[in-house]
């Protein structure tokens, strides 16, 4: 039974940014999500203690190499082979990139020590997006690390709103419609038999408007415009 454990929290807003999870070991995992066009690639690693097998510490420095200023405390063998990684792959250490007070630069706790041994590290291209690292001392965690956090500024790009779709109609000038002229229209129905079409009642409005449209047209003339549409605007 593995004795470590490492998982990575997503806010539901960035949920469904992200593009890829891998978990390589119970020591190594990435998330890779991509926002506003910029591609972000997270891992969480749990180095091995000092204590440990040199063989341990070595396969967990190889698993590691292929996913490709202000500190606090004295550097130790970890400590050094952490500086050697980030020189090599052109990464910063998040935690000594920024001046803090010692309460914000202590990730581990106890009764008997204070040190610095949790680290947040991003690309030295990218260090102009971090703009803070620091511990946040009020989080109530069950265990003595203590919660470290790296703001980020991304943009994200907003969503364009759908326009309304909107097409020309010509509509028929019913503002025109005088006595004189609704009698015109009236003959006009007559003669193309719009009162007298036969068939089912659907058949019967559809022939019926048709008229009503073909005839008005033609007596009231028609206007150009936009319209969104309207079920009611038939004619």
């Amino acid at each position: 039974m593995a004795g470590n454990g490492v998982g990575i929290l997503v806010d539901k807003d960035l949920r469904e940014l992200v593009v890829e999870v891998r978990r390589v070991n119970d020591r190594l995992m990435t998330i890779k999500l991509v926002i506003g066009g910029l591609t972000l690639n997270i891992i969480n690693a749990y180095a091995p203690q000092a204590s440990l097998d040199e063989e341990v510490k070595r396969r967990f420095w190889e698993d590691l190499n292929e996913m490709g200023g202000f500190g606090f405390g004295d550097r130790i063998g970890g400590g050094t082979s952490l500086l050697d990684f980030a020189r090599a792959f052109d990464l910063v250490i998040a935690n000594s990139s920024f001046p803090k007070k010692r309460e914000h630069l202590v990730t581990f706790w106890s009764s008997v020590a204070e040190t610095q041994i949790d680290y947040l590290l991003c690309r030295k291209s990218d260090r102009g997006l971090c703009t803070d690292c620091k511990v946040i001392l009020s989080e109530n965690l069950s265990t003595l690390h203590r919660l470290r956090v790296m703001d980020l500024e991304i943009m994200r790009k907003k969503r364009k709103r759908r326009k309304k779709a909107t097409y020309r109609q010509y509509r028929i000038n019913w503002g025109a419609l005088t006595e004189a002229k609704a009698q015109e229209l009236g003959v006009k129905l007559v003669t193309m038999g719009a009162w007298s079409s036969s068939g089912d009642a659907s058949a019967m409005l559809t022939m019926t408007i048709q008229c009503i449209r073909e005839a008005a047209r033609e007596v009231l003339r028609v206007s150009k415009g936009y319209s969104g549409g309207h079920k009611g605007d038939w004619w």
